[in-house]
């Protein structure tokens, strides 16, 4: 099937140049913008579909009857199976066409969808959704490569702007769902509703996907590294496992067994890449010596770590250390996001004309908003209420909004567009990996403090420490986003 011109979209490797003979960028034409439309909404389903399924747990759980550890698993196993596919959907796309591989994945997930939404027992219920984490491990990579190697000129700085818009509106529009979704019971399905929409939404994606979106395939990809992809699995398995288990089970000898073998199996698949760059490796090494990937790499990795540090211990902090009901928790994570929201669309807006000025002056309105949100919380202790925490609250998430879009445009910018979806995968898997670390960090940062206790004052403290953990991380930040380009329209073909 051939796709209709996109204006500024290529067919496979080749594009037009990002500006017209006037001088102005090119509008995008209205098949781009479809296009593009198609690509967010598989992103957004994809991410609600990590969160949407958190406030339905105890409905899960009562249906089912369940432990919960295997409610866990719920979460654990399709965050785990999204980790470990994350590199080799990537180069799965570079391989068989980004466009191809991103309505498999869709497809799986849609049906992976349906069988949650109809299972009988738990065990049905927790396979399908280790089948709808391999269905977004082949999607995920595919939306960044599509917009890294489909768009150019302002007209890319906004599609990135756009996508970091969609992961902050994931993250209201997540738990939130979840909760009303549940709540109506509509048909009298409960729960199962949360999964049963991904089905319509699947089918329009495929649908439209395969009309709108320009097939891109590497030129120099011809056959995937079997024994790369298991080592690479392997590893990430050995390493995230006990990093996501490790607090559940007090830190038991075999967690640190397994980081070990974690580290040693991933020098041994580093050690296979350099081995096979010159036949089809599964990662080309080559990505890490621009220093614009590697220092965008790192900074996304800081970013899921500080994420998941600080995001796990706000939530205990909220309901233990001040005593709010889940309801109003609740209502804070979504003034969070609703600044997040905010931040993505000024970065959105601007079409990448501040450059590398942008994420970083998003990294430092929310450094100092946490250090205010700090003061505020070590001076006020127990009477510190929702209203008086918003304006540090909602400036926190306005400058974690204005990093992740930007971030993803400028780390990618110089990276050779055959290579685009393996660098896809690994920026993705960074992300999921600090996210794992960061939770981690939580039992020497946090829970060494508490002891797990519900004291109201033991909470209020050990968040207060964690706070100068996540301003350091924020610092860091916007430290190693000095590696991007000045300017964010600095692209490779």
């Amino acid at each position: 099937m051939s796709s209709p011109a996109l204006g500024n979209e290529p067919q496979h490797t080749t594009e037009p140049p990002a500006h017209t003979t006037s001088g102005r960028p090119p509008k995008m034409a209205l098949a781009a913008r479809i296009a593009l439309l198609v690509l967010l909404v598989a992103e957004l389903m994809d991410i609600l579909d990590q969160s949407v399924v958190l406030t339905a747990l105890p409905a899960i759980q009562q249906s089912t009857g369940a432990g919960p550890a295997a409610v866990q698993w719920l979460t654990a196993g399709y965050s785990l199976t999204v980790a470990v596919g994350l590199i080799t959907g990537g180069r799965l796309g570079d391989i068989h066409g980004r466009r191809k591989i991103l309505l498999i994945g869709t497809v799986v997930f849609t049906v992976a969808s349906l069988l949650c939404g109809l299972a009988t027992g738990l065990g049905v219920l927790i396979a399908a959704r280790v089948l709808q984490g391999v269905g977004v491990a082949l999607m995920i990579p595919q939306v960044l490569a599509t917009l890294h190697v489909t768009f150019d000129g302002e007209n890319r700085s906004k599609a990135f702007g756009l996508y970091g818009a969609i992961l902050s509106l994931a993250n209201v529009l997540g738990p939130v769902l979840g909760g009303l979704l549940t709540e109506a019971d509509l048909f009298g399905l409960g729960w199962r509703l949360i999964f049963l929409i991904n089905v319509p939404v699947g089918l329009a994606v495929i649908i439209f996907g395969r009309r709108f979106i320009p097939e891109s395939t590497a030129r120099k990809a011809d056959r995937l590294d079997l024994t790369g992809m298991l080592l690479s699995a392997l590893a990430i398995v050995l390493i995230l496992f006990p990093l996501t288990e490790g607090h559940t089970h007090h830190w038991p000898l075999w967690c640190f067994a397994m980081l070990a073998c974690g580290l040693l199996v991933l020098g041994v698949f580093l050690r296979h890449q350099q081995g096979k760059q010159d036949n089809a490796p599964l990662v080309t090494l080559s990505v890490f010596r621009g220093r614009q990937f590697s220092g965008g790499l790192s900074a996304q990795l800081m970013l899921g770590l500080l994420c998941g540090l600080y995001f796990m211990t706000w939530t205990l902090y909220l309901q233990r250390g001040l005593g709010m009901s889940p309801f109003h928790a609740a209502v804070a994570f979504v003034l969070l996001a609703l600044g997040e929201l905010g931040g993505a669309t000024v970065a959105a807006k601007s079409a990448g004309r501040f450059g590398r000025r942008l994420p970083q002056g998003g990294a430092l309105i929310a450094l100092a908003s946490m250090a205010a949100y700090g003061v505020q919380a070590d001076g006020l202790q127990a009477d510190l209420t929702l209203l008086a925490m918003t304006a540090p609250v909602v400036l926190i998430g306005f400058g974690l909004g204005m990093v992740g879009g930007p971030l993803a445009d400028m780390s990618l910018a110089q990276v050779p567009h055959e290579d685009a979806g393996s660098a896809s995968g690994l920026f993705n898997t960074a992300m999921h990996l600090g996210i794992a670390l960061g939770t981690g960090l939580t039992a020497l940062v946090f829970f060494a403090t508490t002891g797990g206790s519900p004291d109201a004052g033991l909470n209020r403290e050990a968040f207060i420490t964690v706070l100068w953990w996540v301003g350091g991380l924020l610092a860091g930040m916007w430290a190693l986003m000095f590696f991007l380009p000045k300017r964010a329209n600095n692209q490779v073909r």
